[in-house]
């Protein structure tokens, strides 16, 4: 039986969950400096998407079984595209050398700010949704463009010294020329100056925002519920930290990952085009993706990449 609660109870307890789960994190699970373990993030990834599925089964009774497959379609289809978010943000720590011990306080403080921006992004598309319906055509080509250009993307390192965000940010910002393990600002004469470590907050938190550029018009293809958008685009990014240290030192094994990633958003922007013609079943929308997904991972296996020998790298996570 489905029992509906109404929406802005559903949200309050929901934002009210996320915050009690991100005290927790914070302040008794990781409230010392370390370095995260493979081993330890896979337990970390196995309890996020735990919590997901599980909320998945609330989502089932509460708003019926269609929208517990739009909930699963949004949050899969979120998490495989934060896995090319996770290729960039290993650049960024590398290119910035950041101890391994402080990545995670990077990437919660990141995680924080990508929660905010993703959800004021979300509101404003379901707005421009319910407003325009022309928009639909203007979201599926932006994705249809962004999944053809993501295939022929260069793979090249950024110099991230020339990069704007970096530039602007040392321009109003005082920033220190060396760390201080792992503060953000320190007090020097009199004056609050900020650490490098604080520059790639800015950074991590730009970054998310570009993905996420591609991303929340892509789950709007899947459901029009903003609760359900929502809700899986918290979770996948909840669960961003713990994917990153449980796949940092494999990321290079799934080259054909991009590819994938490539087909999904080509096909999500096409779903979305046609919809007034033909509205694609979520059900084939959920084999497509997962189906596009299991293939390229699998074709990375079967056919690995050969790597120059300047080309290796060391992963950041330890086994």
């Amino acid at each position: 039986m489905i029992t509906q609660i109404p929406d802005p109870i559903l949200y309050a307890g929901f934002i009210l969950l996320v915050l009690f789960l991100l005290a927790l994190d914070l302040g008794i699970f990781n409230r010392t400096p370390h370095v995260v373990k493979v081993s330890e993030a896979l337990g970390w990834t196995v309890f996020w998407v735990a919590l997901a599925m599980a909320f998945n089964t609330f989502v089932y009774f509460n708003r019926g079984p269609e929208a517990a497959k739009e909930f699963f379609g949004g949050y899969l289809l979120e998490q495989s595209l934060s896995v090319d978010n996770i290729f960039v943000i290993i650049l960024i720590l590398r290119y910035f050398k950041v101890a391994p011990q402080y990545h995670h306080k990077v990437l919660f403080w990141g995680i924080i700010g990508a929660l905010v921006m993703r959800g004021s992004m979300i509101a404003v598309g379901s707005a421009l949704i319910h407003a325009f319906d022309w928009i639909f055509y203007v979201f599926g080509a932006f994705l249809l463009f962004t999944g053809v250009r993501m295939a022929f993307a260069s793979e090249d390192a950024e110099d991230l010294e020339d990069n704007a965000v970096v530039k602007y940010s040392r321009r109003i910002f005082r920033i220190t020329d060396t760390y201080h393990q792992e503060r953000f600002s320190i007090m020097k004469d009199g004056v609050r100056w900020f650490t490098p470590l604080f520059l790639v907050v800015i950074v991590v938190e730009f970054t998310d925002l570009v993905f996420a550029v591609d991303s929340i018009p892509a789950i709007f293809a899947i459901t029009n519920d903003t609760f359900i958008v929502f809700t899986s685009n918290v979770f996948a990014v909840m669960g961003l930290r713990s994917l990153f240290f449980a796949v940092a030192g494999v990321m290079g094994i799934f080259h054909f990952l991009k590819y994938g990633l490539s087909v999904i958003l080509s096909f999500i922007g096409v779903k979305m085009i046609i919809h007034d013609w033909y509205v694609v079943p979520i059900d084939i929308a959920l084999g497509v993706i997962a189906g596009v997904l299991a293939i390229s991972v699998l074709a990375s296996v079967i056919f690995p990449e050969e790597k120059s020998t300047d080309d290796a790298d060391t992963p950041d996570a330890t086994s």
